[in-house]
């Protein structure tokens, strides 16, 4: 993205947030008047942060330049921005130097990670690196989410599986809330990763084959929701309510470990071991890409108690989708 680019996606932030307020959102009169564009107007804006009309309709058709830090924070509180939307803005405002371009290179992780999700029995853990690509997990997350490993390694995409894989679809409970929160932290990413090509190429793929990515990309809704609650609809336990945290790498934070655990006792727990007890140690956590696109394996029933299990016998996990 060319800095061109760059102060387009800032105006268009900017007109994004300014839509969603409304007069009396503000402490301003309303007298009533038809309004041309929904939200506030620019003049109205620019009042409420202190700046001119002319100032400020210069940023929003990217004309704007050297844009300083206490002009940002006044349109940030005049725009009632919270601190994922403040950051946002200031990496569009404001980018740091031009950065090399990414290399195509897998990302790395480091062997202790891979022995410390390995190890991590009961509790489904996946690594997140750029662009939200999956680039480890352990097998409990492969038996709850899906076979990573059965995916060409380009798949392994979080975003690209809510939109493109329909078992996701089937699995999130709520997926309206999970495909925005994904979208909002691909909107992050690219505004502090304007340079990058794998992005553009992959925002380009969803947007042909996705109306609503097209519509929430448009949206520029950003958000970096770190923790929480996800509601699953496994299709070999049902329904499981699992909370997550996000940690992020102290020495790399381009990658986040994210956990899943169900509360002590709940029927989620059960859920959990019995897919434990079902999934046997796979592959290497980060396989080695593979040379040809493998079919995704399909979730099927579990074997009868007294019968050997089948997912032993070839070495399966059963799974949904990630």
């Amino acid at each position: 993205m060319d800095q061109r680019d760059q102060r387009a996606e800032l105006g268009e932030f900017l007109r994004s947030r300014r839509a969603r307020l409304r007069p009396d959102d503000v402490g301003l009169p309303d007298y009533g008047r038809h309004r041309r564009v929904p939200g506030l107007r620019r003049e109205e804006l620019a009042q409420l942060a202190g700046v001119s009309v002319a100032y400020y309709t210069r940023l929003e058709q990217g004309a704007g330049h050297n844009v300083s830090a206490e002009v940002l924070d006044a349109i940030a509180r005049a725009l009632r921005l919270d601190g994922s939307e403040r950051a946002h803005l200031t990496h569009l405002a404001r980018p740091k130097a031009r950065r090399r371009r990414q290399s195509h290179r897998p990302q790395q992780v480091r062997p202790e990670l891979r022995t410390l999700m390995d190890a991590m029995e009961g509790v489904p853990a996946y690594l997140v690196g750029h662009r939200q690509d999956v680039i480890g997990w352990n097998r409990l997350a492969a038996a709850v989410f899906g076979d990573f490993g059965g995916l060409p390694a380009a798949e392994r995409n979080l975003v690209r599986l809510v939109f493109l894989d329909p078992a996701t679809a089937e699995l999130y409970a709520d997926w309206e809330c999970r495909a925005c929160e994904v979208v909002s932290n691909l909107r992050m990413y690219a505004g502090q990763n304007p340079d990058d090509e794998q992005l553009s190429a992959l925002v380009g793929e969803l947007s042909v084959k996705n109306e609503e990515f097209r519509r929430l990309w448009a949206a520029h809704t950003v958000a970096d929701k770190t923790h929480g609650v996800k509601r699953l609809r496994h299709p070999l336990v049902g329904e499981m309510h699992l909370s997550f945290e996000t940690l992020r790498l102290p020495d790399d934070p381009a990658q986040s470990l994210v956990t899943f655990h169900a509360a002590p006792g709940s029927p989620s727990a059960d859920a959990l071991r019995l897919l434990s007890s079902w999934s046997v140690p796979s592959a290497p956590s980060t396989p080695p890409t593979p040379s040809t696109p493998s079919a995704r394996s399909t979730p099927s029933a579990p074997p009868a108690p007294s019968a050997p299990s089948t997912k032993e016998a070839d070495g399966r996990n059963p799974s949904a989708t990630a």
